[in-house]
């Protein structure tokens, strides 16, 4: 896989009947065997109060499989920074750094923050457009799914008000990659002049990842700092190909990078044979549709629980983008959709995340792609 790598981005996910301590149990299981697999890097999203979802804290999650495994890099993909400060997020990873030099990803996110700027009109690598909802190689480009009616959700003011302290305002996200910046490299100076020293944190070496999903804030960031860039097809494919453009057109180069470097996510399920992966994934329209109606990421259910849902017309209109743009099949077919969506936004690597209901199915789905993978990039 030495050509384009891959990496797994895990949510915890819990699984109907089981239970969050399991759901830990099995990702950090899952790390250990994606190591062997050969993955370059395993990353943790943050989600809060949802019953199916048990990443709560990237940093406790990796400062538990740091410790469980020994090459693969680990990371956050991403630590929402709408309700953190710069200075707890480097203490944080700068504590894990300590004991694990040289393995750790700073994914930063703008979730839970001052609401985003609008979104660039999309542009393709290359300058063409998108037509038929398809980019010139053939990649699904749904419509861009609005989001508004989850930020207006009870459910979400709610989140808000836990994770924030009274009266307490999001740090502008741009000034809050800066701070971070500075922290890690000792260089922050306050309004007044005064300076500051993380210990642990200063110095540590982590690789700094901006995660976006359009060409706004986030992309600009990115490569305006010359940072890496994660680009998120699985949860907006129909904002990824402007995300990418967005940041190579901010890029400048820096210090750590003199090149853009762009990571893109997909959805993935793999089985033996077509009609077992259709199987496996059969809870995940069930499942995005829990989130999309700000109910919360229920535990993931069975394909016998999956089938039973009552569909109706406005379901399936939410989830259809998601649906569509997952990549289910056999090795060699999720592997030629891989391609594709490398070839279409001109990723250097993929991020690849998978949920099934029972533990085993997901480990062998990594397993087969991983496999596939490296017989074509070999």
């Amino acid at each position: 896989m030495a050509t384009t790598p891959l990496a797994v981005l895990d949510l915890v996910p819990i699984s109907s009947g089981s239970t969050a301590a399991a759901a830990l149990r099995n990702s950090i299981d899952l790390a250990r065997q994606t190591e062997r697999f050969g993955y370059a890097r395993y990353w943790f999203a943050e989600h809060h109060l949802n019953p199916g979802v048990a990443g709560t804290s990237p940093a406790v999650l990796l400062a538990l499989t740091a410790a469980a495994t020994s090459t693969i890099r680990i990371g956050s993909g991403a630590v929402q920074m709408g309700h953190r400060t710069a200075l707890a997020t480097v203490e944080e990873f700068g504590l894990v750094d300590a004991l694990h030099p040289g393995r750790l990803d700073l994914g930063l996110g703008r979730s839970g923050g001052r609401p985003p700027e609008p979104a660039r009109e999309p542009a393709l690598v290359g300058g063409t457009g998108v037509v038929d909802g398809r980019a010139p190689n053939g990649l699904l480009i749904p419509p861009k799914f609005s989001f508004a009616h989850l930020l207006g959700s009870p459910r979400f003011a709610l989140q808000k008000t836990l994770l924030q302290l009274p009266g307490a305002q999001s740090q502008d996200y741009t000034e809050q990659v800066a701070d971070i910046l500075d922290l890690l490299r000792g260089t922050y100076r306050s309004a007044e002049g005064e300076e500051a020293h993380v210990v642990p944190g200063e110095g540590a070496q982590l690789q700094v990842w901006i995660l976006g999903s359009s060409g706004g804030e986030s992309a600009n960031v990115a490569g305006a700092n010359g940072l890496r860039f994660a680009a998120n097809y699985h949860v907006s494919p129909g904002t990824v190909l402007e995300a990418a453009e967005g940041y190579r057109a901010a890029f400048r180069p820096s210090a750590e990078l003199d090149r853009p470097y762009l990571s893109v996510s997909a959805d993935v399920v793999v089985a033996e044979d077509e009609a077992t992966a259709r199987e496996l994934a059969a809870g995940y329209g069930p499942w995005v549709r829990s989130i999309r109606t700000a109910e919360g990421a229920i535990p993931f259910p069975t394909p016998a629980q999956a089938r039973a849902h009552n569909w109706t017309d406005a379901d399936r209109e939410l989830v259809a983008d998601r649906v569509d743009t997952q990549f289910v099949g056999t090795p060699a077919q999720v592997a030629d959709r891989l391609e594709q969506l490398r070839d279409a936004t001109g990723a250097d690597e993929l991020i690849l995340t998978t949920v099934t209901h029972d533990h085993d199915d997901r480990v062998r789905s990594y397993r087969l792609i991983a496999q596939e993978w490296e017989r074509r990039q070999g």
